[in-house]
C-alpha cells in the first residue's frame, strides 16, 4: 500500500484525465500522471496551459504543491510490467483511459497485484459488464475495492436513482432524463462509442427490461419528456441507453431502467462534425450545461431527484476524486466490484458534490 495521499491517473493527458488531476491537487492529493506518451505527460506536468486556460498551472506550481517535481510514469496497458511500475508507491489508481474495454482488464490486474483500490470513469456499457463479470467473485474474495463508471454516465445516475429509491427496498421503473444543452464529444468518447457498437453489432441497440439487457435492430422511440424549469419539456431520444443499464441494476431490484437523452445533444453526438468541447472558464470547463431528472416510481408511488451543473466531462473529475477520498478513508459500503450507490451513501455523497452539482431530492 502506498502513501495515502498519492493516486495514479492512468490516462492522465486525456480531456478527462486532466480535469481528474487538477481536482486531486485542489484536494491535497499526490497524482501520479500515466499515460503512453512522455512528451505529453511532461505537456500536463509543467505546461503553463490545460484546455487552453492555464488551468493546471506552471512547473513551480505543480512541484510547489508538494514540495517535489511531479511523478512523471511512462506505461502502456498492453505491458503489464510497466503498469505495474506506474502504480508503485500509489494507495489508488483511477482509470481514465478508453476505450476501457482494452485498458479495464490490465489495468486491474496490476491494481490487484499492487493490493490497491481501483476506480474508473467508463461509459462503455460492455466493459463495465466485463469488469462485474470477470471481477466479483475474484475482488470480492481478497476483499479489493473496485468502482467502475465512477462518472457522469453510470456512477452519478447510479447515486441518484439510489438517493431517490430512500428507504424503498425495490422499485418497478427507475427513468433516468439527461437534459444536456449539447454535447460537443472528445475524441476518446468517438472511440469508446465505435468500439461498443463494434461489440454488439452494428445498427443495434441496448435496453434493460424485465430484469435483463436485451439487443435490439429497430430505432429508439422519440417522445417529450418533462423536465423541471428552467429546462421544461423536451423532446428526447427514449432508450437512449448509457451505463446506468448495468450499475443500477447491479445492486437494485429494478427490473426496468431506462435513459434517456435530450435530442438536440444526441445529434450533436452522431454528427461526425460537431467540435470536440472547448473551455470557457478558467476551469477549462465548456458552455454546457446539464439537468438530470431521475425518476423511480413502485406501484403508484414516485419519487424523484434533479441534478444540475455545467460540463458533463468536468463534473466527472469531482465524482472520482470524491469516491477516491472516501475508498481510501474507509468510508465504503461494500467490498469487491461495485457500483457507487452500491458503495457509498448516495445521499451524503451527493451533497459532498456542491458546489459543483446541485441536487434536489423529492422523496
Amino acid at each position: 500500500m502506498g502513501s495515502d495521499r498519492t493516486v495514479a491517473v492512468f490516462g492522465a493527458y486525456g480531456h478527462t484525465g486532466r480535469f481528474v488531476v487538477a481536482e486531486l491537487r485542489a484536494r491535497g492529493f499526490r497524482p501520479v500522471l500515466v499515460g503512453r506518451d512522455p512528451d505529453r505527460l511532461k505537456a500536463l506536468a509543467y505546461g503553463t496551459k490545460a484546455h487552453g486556460t492555464g488551468a493546471y498551472g506552471t512547473e513551480d506550481r505543480a512541484a510547489g504543491a508538494y514540495g517535489t517535481a511531479p511523478d512523471i510514469r511512462t506505461a502502456s496497458a498492453d505491458d503489464p510490467a510497466s503498469v505495474d511500475r506506474a502504480l508503485t508507491g500509489a494507495a489508488a489508481v483511477i482509470n481514465c483511459a478508453g476505450p476501457f474495454a482494452t485498458t479495464a482488464a490490465p489495468v486491474i490486474e496490476a491494481a490487484l497485484r499492487a493490493g490497491i483500490p481501483y476506480l474508473d470513469v467508463a461509459a462503455e456499457i460492455e466493459a463495465n459488464l466485463d469488469t462485474f463479470a470477470h471481477y466479483a467473485e475474484r475482488a470480492h474474495a481478497s476483499q479489493a475495492l473496485i468502482v467502475p463508471a465512477m462518472a457522469f454516465f453510470g456512477g452519478f445516475g447510479d447515486l441518484l436513482a439510489t438517493a431517490a429509491m430512500g428507504d424503498w427496498t425495490a422499485a418497478d421503473e427507475v427513468h433516468i432524463a439527461y437534459g444536456l444543452s449539447s454535447w460537443h464529444p472528445t475524441a476518446g468518447t468517438r472511440t469508446a462509442g465505435a468500439v461498443s457498437r463494434e461489440r454488439r453489432g452494428a445498427g443495434r441497440r441496448i435496453r434493460y427490461t424485465a430484469g435483463r439487457l436485451e439487443h435490439r435492430d429497430d430505432a429508439p422511440p422519440t417522445l417529450e419528456w418533462p423536465f423541471p424549469e428552467p429546462l421544461g419539456p423536451r423532446t428526447v431520444i427514449g432508450e437512449f441507453t448509457m451505463a446506468d443499464v448495468v450499475t443500477v441494476p447491479s445492486h437494485l431490484t429494478v427490473p426496468e431502467v431506462r435513459t434517456y437523452m435530450t435530442a438536440e445533444a444526441a445529434r450533436d453526438l452522431s454528427s461526425p462534425d460537431t467540435p470536440a468541447p472547448a473551455a470557457v472558464d478558467e476551469r477549462g470547463r465548456s458552455d454546457q450545461t446539464f439537468l438530470v431528472d431521475v425518476v423511480v416510481r413502485s406501484g403508484g408511488a414516485e419519487r424523484r431527484a434533479v441534478a444540475r451543473g455545467q460540463d458533463i466531462y468536468a463534473v466527472t473529475a469531482p465524482l472520482v476524486v470524491e469516491a477516491a477520498e472516501r475508498v481510501l478513508t474507509g468510508r465504503t459500503r461494500a467490498v469487491g466490484v461495485a457500483s457507487a450507490g452500491r458503495m457509498f451513501d448516495a445521499p451524503d455523497f451527493l451533497r459532498a458534490l456542491s458546489p459543483h452539482i446541485s441536487v434536489e431530492l423529492f422523496t
